[in-house]
């Protein structure tokens, strides 16, 4: 995933939200950091994006980017 997409991806899923998200919910998936400072700190934007599905229970047939059932192979 591209940061582009995770980009589009965290908007369409979280819209008004998507930026206090970012800035303030902790990820414990990735060592307890923000998607903001995962990012920061090199995480991968697809990393994040699964530890942000994770904590806002984001069904899993979305968790693929819009109109994506399955994970690209």
């Amino acid at each position: 995933m591209r940061r582009s997409e995770f980009d589009r991806a965290v908007a369409d899923e979280f819209g008004a939200r998507a930026g206090a998200l970012m800035a303030d919910l902790v990820l414990s998936a990735v060592g307890g950091l923000t998607a903001s400072e995962a990012l920061s700190e090199g995480v991968r934007p697809r990393e994040v994006w699964l530890a942000l599905c994770d904590e806002t229970d984001v069904p899993v047939e979305r968790r693929y980017g819009v109109g994506r059932l399955e994970p690209r192979r």
